[in-house]
């Protein structure tokens, strides 16, 4: 069958096998339809990550089943399985190997001309063709010629190189100062166009565009709904949402205060 992206969990149950008496994810139901964003948001421990690694076939759940276009996912094999997603993790790894072959990693038989394509779709091509060699130029042991939004930017490359029906980010954007996560985002809007994607959200502000936020504590769903419906209901997300909101407002003001500052201190006049 064509890959649609549709991703089901039902009453699924999961230890880690360091750490068997708690269970990552209790009875933990989720459907995701195909082309649908849904947002994870949730305390730390809440069992996001974990979502993530069933998905990818790090680990098999004990009770419940995971499925990918209808297709139970412990019945596949973990290669086929991993071939329907793309992943843009917190941290990008990057290899010292030249940028193209670091891009071309997410489709290995990919022709040139589709791993600059998919590099110019990442926002990444300007600051490729800057580098030394371009895109032959090696981008030294785990990427260390590149700023962190620029390691972003070609996980995302490969991740559009991929084209797979699946979309998981683990809050791709976290990491970056506003002006690479600005750019960071704009790379990652057509990729999200038309695919299903799942977002792991620790800022929120990355989920307001989501079509449903799923909310989890303590390894099960305690809320789902849009932003605003989910403000509207009080609980976890309203308090998560004043908590980071009021902590934006806040950094805001400061930057301003301080923006303010050096100009009076810049102004004709004012020692320096």
């Amino acid at each position: 069958d064509p890959p649609r992206g549709e991703v089901r969990f039902e009453n699924v149950t999961f230890r880690y096998p360091s750490r068997p008496d708690t269970a990552a994810l209790k009875g933990f139901s989720l459907e995701v339809n195909p082309g649908e964003t849904v947002a994870l948001v949730g305390p730390s421990g809440a069992g996001k990550t974990t979502v993530f690694q069933l998905l990818l076939r790090f680990y098999n759940p004990q009770d419940g089943s995971i499925m990918i276009d209808g297709v139970e996912l412990d019945q596949t094999d973990p290669e086929q399985a991993r071939q329907r997603l793309a992943l843009v993790p917190q941290d990008a790894v990057v290899f010292g190997l030249p940028a193209e072959e670091n891009i071309r990693y997410g489709r290995p038989e990919a022709t040139d001309e589709e791993v600059r394509a998919a590099a110019v779709a990442a926002q990444a091509a300007e600051f490729l063709n800057e580098l030394p060699d371009g895109y032959s130029t090696d981008l030294g042991e785990r990427g260390s010629l590149l700023s962190g939004g620029q390691r972003q930017r070609i996980a995302i490359a490969r991740a559009i190189l991929r084209d797979a029906p699946v979309l998981l980010l683990d809050e791709a954007t976290s990491s970056l100062d506003a002006e690479s996560e600005q750019l960071v985002q704009t790379a990652l809007e057509p990729l999200m166009a038309g695919r299903t994607t799942l977002v792991i959200a620790h800022r929120l502000a990355t989920v307001l565009k989501a079509d449903r936020i799923v909310v989890m504590d303590k390894g099960k769903v305690v809320a789902n709904g849009t932003h605003a419906e989910l403000s509207a209901e009080g609980g976890l997300y309203a308090r998560l949402a004043a908590l980071q909101f009021d902590a934006a407002r806040e950094e805001a003001s400061l930057s301003n205060t301080s923006n303010n500052y050096n100009k009076v201190v810049a102004m004709p006049g004012n020692p320096t």
